[in-house]
C-alpha cells in the first residue's frame, strides 16, 4: 500500500471519530461537547454479606439519584496476554543462585501456561464517562447526529471557555468520585496520555492485546 492511500484511509477513517482533541486529561467532541474520563476501582459484591450487599445497593442508589447531570458507565474487557510476564521470569531462571527457587519457578511457568491454555482470562477495566455539553449546543435528531458524524472539520473550544467548561466538568467528576467512595470505590481522572491509550486500545484492539503482569 503506497502513502498517498495510507493517508486517504485515515482521513477517512477519522470522520468517523467524535474526538476533535484532548487537552489536560479532557476531551473535546467534534461537536464542542466535552468530556472527562475516571477509572474506577470495583468490589467483589458476591463476596459481601447480606447486610453490606443491601448497604451497597442502597448507597448505589442514592447516588444515582442525586447526580444532576448524566454520566456514562463503560466496562473494557481484554483477553490478558502474559508472555511479557513469563519470558522475564525464565530469563531470572539461570540468574538464581537456589536450585530449589529455579525449580518453583520453572514449576510456576508452566502452572500460568496450563491455566491460559484452558482458560480465557480476561482483564476487566471499569471507567465512569463524565459529558458536559455548553448551553449553545442543541440536541441535533437521528438526521443530524448521522450528518455531523461525516463532517471533517472540527468544533475549535477556544482557551477561556475550554478553562470554564474543565472546571464544570471536575467539579462534577468530584461528585461522582464522592459518591462512589460511599459505596467502597475509588475512582481517578484520566491523564491524557492514559486516554490516548484508552482509545488507541479501543480502535486497535488486535494490535493493543498485550498487558504484562510485573507487579
Amino acid at each position: 500500500m503506497n502513502t498517498n492511500k495510507k493517508k486517504k484511509e485515515i482521513a477517512s477513517t477519522q470522520q468517523y471519530v467524535p474526538i476533535a482533541d484532548i487537552r489536560d486529561g479532557t476531551i473535546v467532541m467534534k461537536d464542542g461537547s466535552m468530556r472527562l474520563v475516571l477509572l474506577t476501582t470495583s468490589i467483589n459484591f458476591n463476596l459481601k454479606s447480606q447486610n453490606e450487599q443491601n448497604a451497597i445497593i442502597y448507597g448505589y442508589q442514592r447516588f444515582l439519584n442525586a447526580l444532576t447531570f448524566p454520566i456514562q458507565i463503560v466496562m473494557q474487557s481484554r483477553r490478558l496476554d502474559l508472555t511479557g510476564y513469563l519470558t522475564e521470569l525464565k530469563e531470572r531462571i539461570p540468574q538464581t543462585e537456589s536450585e530449589l527457587l529455579r525449580l518453583q519457578i520453572q514449576d510456576y511457568i508452566e502452572f500460568i501456561n496450563r491455566l491460559l491454555s484452558v482458560a480465557n482470562i480476561m482483564n476487566k477495566r471499569f471507567y465512569v464517562v463524565i459529558p458536559y455539553f455548553p448551553p449553545l449546543i442543541k440536541s441535533d435528531n437521528f438526521i443530524d447526529k448521522i450528518k455531523n458524524k461525516l463532517k471533517t472539520d472540527q468544533t475549535i473550544v477556544d482557551v477561556t471557555s475550554f478553562k470554564k467548561y474543565q472546571k464544570e466538568l471536575r467539579e462534577r467528576a468530584n461528585v461522582v468520585a464522592s459518591g462512589l467512595s460511599g459505596i467502597g470505590i475509588r475512582a481517578a481522572q484520566l491523564t491524557t496520555k492514559e486516554l490516548l491509550e484508552l482509545f488507541y486500545q479501543s480502535y486497535n484492539p488486535d494490535l493493543s492485546t498485550k498487558e504484562v503482569g510485573t507487579d
